[in-house]
């Protein structure tokens, strides 16, 4: 009788974890599935280029232009780094946005609906030139198109 019980008890045992579920791996972040802080600093830089490109952006964008142009590259490097750490933490990577509050940040700039279109414009053509899945555009864009009100007309 003990044998017979110890034989039941080992194999209700190993039928319990045999039933066990395994642990679901938690899905990726929005900041895993866009590639982790190289890529979305490569998108970043492709952004302000085609920012410092775009003739709509010169209005707003020109004291920062004269600056790199002039060969001081401060703020634009700390813009480049407050944008990398912006998209890092709002898409849960371990960044953590150091910057202004985009009401402060943007105050008197006098940014329109039409430039703040432009500039998604610009990010969009980055991030289709990184061949970023339309699922992952959508999702970063949908995080950063929140911001709107706090940029434009400031």
């Amino acid at each position: 009788m003990k044998k017979t019980l110890l034989i039941f008890s080992v194999a209700l045992v190993t039928l319990m974890s045999s039933c066990k579920k395994e642990e679901e791996t938690p899905a990726p972040t929005l900041y895993e599935r866009l590639g982790g802080v190289n890529a979305i600093s490569a998108v970043v830089d492709q952004f302000i280029a085609n920012v410092a490109a775009n003739p709509k952006m010169v209005r707003t964008f020109k004291p920062l232009l004269d600056e790199v142009a002039a060969g001081k590259t401060t703020r634009v490097t700390a813009l480049r780094n407050n944008l990398i750490d912006q998209i890092g933490q709002a898409s849960g990577g371990p960044q953590v946005y150091k910057g202004k509050d985009m009401v402060t940040a943007h105050k008197g700039m006098k940014i329109t609906d039409d430039e703040f279109n432009s500039l998604v414009n610009d990010l969009v053509m980055a991030l289709d030139k990184f061949k970023v899945p339309t699922t992952e555009k959508n999702e970063l864009l949908g995080v950063l198109g929140g911001l709107k009100g706090m940029i434009v007309n400031q």
